[in-house]
């Protein structure tokens, strides 16, 4: 197999040295190294990108889109692919800060009404001993007497300055409202944790339903991303209901002009990911260790207290 070019490496090390790219800004470096632009040339872009991962899934890591579900915008990562002790050990974050942000991130996805976030204080008082696993799993509290010393000592303010880091490092993010949501990071790396912890998907999309509208009726699991309503109501004629129970969806207003162009921009991103990995339709793979690699939040047995400095390569590459 031919070895990447420089063009290739300023790809992966600008997405490597910056953190997650959106589409605009990458685009503009691809362009700056290919002297092509995207938008005109995308059977070169896919060719770069399809190219780049075969290389990367040597060291089983991947350069992914993905969409902030908050407001629909496309960027770029690289990320790992696997959970495993090995790629625990590029960051800075304690064992007791993964736990908590693990505890933060099953709030936000098990919301019924798929706000996609929780408030400050909601977050603040998660508590670590949940993390704990038990013979009954991990979302079960763990006994008192099995329940790390790290974790019961780690205090209020050792909760905001844990906060405050993972809002500037983009696992988390504050939302316009002053509440804790998901950050880039974690809408590009925990796409398998979603699958694996049955997080209804979106009826449109297919990828995790973290920040969507729901159905109106109650015993229905039917989410859509905002703006993926957009591309399946806009144009349909008739009354606008449900795909699942057909009950009515009540929709806003949708301008002609604005859609147009959110289904050109929806359109070119679907051409520029069938590269970047799994099919959002095939929701039944999953990787070997689970994207969730990145903090460990998957359900694995606790790392002892004694190695604080554990994570994975990508929190340390991306950041």
């Amino acid at each position: 197999m031919p070895s990447l070019c420089w063009k290739h490496h300023t790809l992966i090390q600008a997405l490597m040295s910056r953190g997650p790219l959106n589409e605009q800004d990458f685009h503009s470096i691809f362009t700056g190294v290919t002297g092509k632009n995207p938008g005109t040339h995308q059977q070169l872009f896919n060719d770069y990108l399809l190219k780049i991962n075969k290389e990367l899934s040597f060291v089983q890591m991947e350069l992914r889109a993905c969409r902030n579900q908050y407001d629909g915008s496309v960027f770029y990562g690289v990320v790992n692919n696997v959970a495993d002790e090995q790629s625990k050990l590029g960051t800075r974050y304690t064992v007791p800060q993964i736990a908590f942000y693990k505890g933060i991130i099953e709030a936000i996805a098990h919301d019924a009404l798929s706000n996609g976030c929780i408030s400050n204080i909601d977050a603040l008082n998660i508590r670590l001993e949940n993390q704990v696993p038990t013979g009954a799993g991990s979302h079960s509290q763990a006994p008192s007497s099995h329940v790390p010393p790290a974790f019961k000592n780690f205090s209020m303010s050792q909760k905001e300055k844990t906060l405050e880091e993972l809002v500037r490092d983009q696992w988390l993010c504050l939302t316009p409202d002053g509440n804790i949501g998901l950050g880039l990071r974690s809408f590009l790396d925990l796409r398998s944790w979603f699958r694996g912890n049955d997080i209804p998907a979106c009826e449109v999309c297919n990828e995790a339903g973290v920040k969507a509208d729901p159905c109106q009726n109650e015993g229905c699991t039917v989410r859509i991303h905002h703006y993926c309503l957009k591309r399946k109501f806009s144009r349909t004629k008739g009354e606008k209901v449900c795909p699942g129970c057909s009950t009515p969806w009540p929709l806003p207003a949708f301008k002609t002009e604005a859609v147009e162009e959110e289904e050109a921009d929806a359109n070119g991103t679907t051409q520029s990911q069938p590269p970047l990995g799994p099919s959002s339709r095939k929701r039944t793979r999953t990787s070997r260790g689970g994207d969730s690699g990145t903090l460990n939040i998957s359900s694995q047995p606790p790392v002892p207290t004694s190695d604080v400095k554990r994570a994975t390569r990508s929190s340390a590459r991306l950041r």
